[in-house]
């Protein structure tokens, strides 16, 4: 679930996922049922993710990022193609800042990609569940921090649990949960820096696996030389499993782009705990995670966390719809 989401979690506006500058409405009167069909796609396929990642766990993780780089490329080239895109990435291609921007975002998600692929090899599933659900929290913090949002008393009693059920597993374990921070962070400053790249999610992800492209190519060509490829050296599943790696890191994050454009950002925001509720999930249930006195006080401090957050952003939606009645109706 390392894919870039359209929108900067508290903002209240969105931009059209084909074309960056283009605003659009985010369904005031409702959700379409195509929008809620392509992001919950994308959502349980994120969420299904760590099964796939699990059956990686041999090969090492940097070899499986550069596979994830190259094998997302021509999906990401058939979308654009398919839906008549590539004018923005021809311009962004020609865009010194607008390409310095893209290799900065590039270079934040495969960190994010290499923390999360690991994680789940190594036995940390759980650790990345939390990552991904403290990532909204952090997301409001970077808000109030970086652009100086106004962050509301219940947003940040929200971010105050999350910060503590961090110190809760950071005294029982006696370091700070790695995985969950480190994922955290990536993806919080993912999010912010995406936000400033001034192109449609589809074209700034194609954008990003073509800055990476090279570096990939150039490290299996490095691997395949010393004898440690696992890319078409007599096992099949491992090269199938390779390349399947693009189809698990694209796909989603097409569905979920096109899904974002009928959905209200409220019901998106809502939505986005479907995956790591499943990571969560599986990593008890299917890994065998250990689940230890930390973890059940750490975990339901999370959860009532974004149940504060969730129910102070409906709150929010729902005042700015009735206030925008009255302002139709002449006050």
């Amino acid at each position: 679930m390392e894919a870039p989401r359209g929108f900067w979690y508290g903002k209240v506006a969105q931009k059209d996922p084909a074309m960056s500058d283009r605003p659009i409405a985010t369904a005031p009167s409702g959700d379409s049922l195509s929008g809620f069909l392509y992001a919950m796609s994308a959502y349980l396929l994120w969420g299904f993710l760590p099964l796939y990642m699990k059956a990686l766990a041999h090969i090492p993780p940097v070899e499986v990022i550069a596979h994830r780089a190259i094998w997302s490329l021509p999906f990401a080239l058939v979308v654009l193609i398919a839906t008549g895109r590539t004018a923005d990435l021809r311009h962004a291609l020609k865009t010194p800042r607008m390409l310095a921007m893209a290799a900065l975002t590039a270079a934040i998600i495969s960190m994010n990609w290499g923390i999360y692929v690991w994680a789940i090899g190594a036995g940390h599933a759980l650790d990345a569940a939390l990552g991904y659900y403290i990532n909204p929290l952090f997301s409001i913090f970077l808000g109030a921090v970086l652009l100086r949002e106004k962050v509301s008393r219940a947003q940040w009693l929200a971010i105050a649990l999350a910060a503590a059920a961090v110190v809760i597993l950071t005294v029982d374990t006696g370091s700070i949960p790695v995985v969950a921070v480190g994922l955290t962070l990536t993806w919080g400053f993912y999010a912010f820096f995406k936000k400033q790249l001034p192109i449609g999610p589809n074209q700034g992800f194609t954008l990003e696996v073509i800055l990476l492209t090279p570096f990939a190519l150039g490290y299996l060509i490095y691997l395949s030389a010393r004898g440690e490829s696992h890319f078409a050296q007599g096992v099949p599943f491992d090269t199938w499993i390779l390349i399947g790696c693009g189809a698990v890191t694209a796909i989603p994050l097409m569905l979920y782009a096109n899904g974002a454009k009928g959905l209200k950002l409220t019901t998106i925001a809502v939505m986005q705990y479907i995956a790591p509720t499943m990571i969560f999930l599986t990593a008890v249930f299917v890994f065998h995670e250990p689940f230890g006195p930390a973890q059940a006080i750490a975990f339901p401090l999370i959860w009532a966390a974004l149940a504060i957050y969730s129910g102070a952003m409906l709150l929010q939606a729902r005042n700015a719809r009735a206030a925008s009645r009255v302002s139709a109706r002449g006050g």
